[in-house]
């Protein structure tokens, strides 16, 4: 083989490897800009109503008055089933046979009363959400972490979480929908007594 053909093969190789890699970047930026979007949860805590509005007398009224929303941002059903909503001394809903449509919000409601498509019931007889400082936690039916809210010296951003706190001890809820729950104060990190 002469120099000339040598270098022209080379040429001609080079030329293919550069084409390539121009067809593969062109293919970049769909998924490039897929990968470029926040990490936002397909459900998320969008809003807690941690102190209930006038007497704290644990009323089915004023327990009820104490809530937390949690929103499917995405447009199809999200099975909840198996998911839990906890408090920073352990305390935990867990979802039982629930389905969350697309672009709706539920309201998790720390009392007695009948679940519906928009209201859920924790069946409890006392406040569960600290009002001077507390964090509520998401998690799916595989323990994963999904989203969180804080309030008080605890505050911080959505998703801005140090993992597991504490312990994951649930106990049997006397309620017919089996809101299981720690009330063993294990995992206080101290501070915050409730109400």
């Amino acid at each position: 083989m002469s120099t000339s053909a040598s270098v022209t093969a080379r040429r001609l190789t080079a030329a293919a490897l550069t084409a390539g890699a121009l067809v593969g970047a062109m293919a970049l930026p769909a998924s490039a800009s897929d990968h470029a979007r926040p990490n936002r949860p397909e459900v998320r805590i969008s809003a807690v109503q941690y102190d209930a509005p006038g007497r704290d007398d644990r009323s089915r009224s004023s327990l009820n008055k104490e809530w937390v929303e949690l929103t499917n941002t995405t447009r199809h059903t999200i099975n909840l089933d198996g998911w839990t909503l906890k408090n920073e001394d352990g305390r935990t809903y867990t979802f039982h046979h629930y389905r969350l449509e697309g672009r709706s919000t539920v309201r998790v409601h720390t009392g007695e009363g009948r679940d519906s498509r928009r209201d859920l019931f924790q069946d409890r007889n006392r406040e569960v959400w600290d009002n001077r400082s507390d964090t509520a936690t998401l998690r799916n039916d595989h323990g994963r972490f999904v989203d969180d809210e804080s309030w008080g010296r605890n505050r911080h951003h959505h998703g801005d979480h140090d993992g597991n706190r504490g312990g994951d001890h649930h106990g049997d809820h006397g309620g017919n929908r089996g809101g299981d729950h720690d009330d063993n104060h294990g995992g206080n990190r101290g501070g915050g007594n409730h109400h």
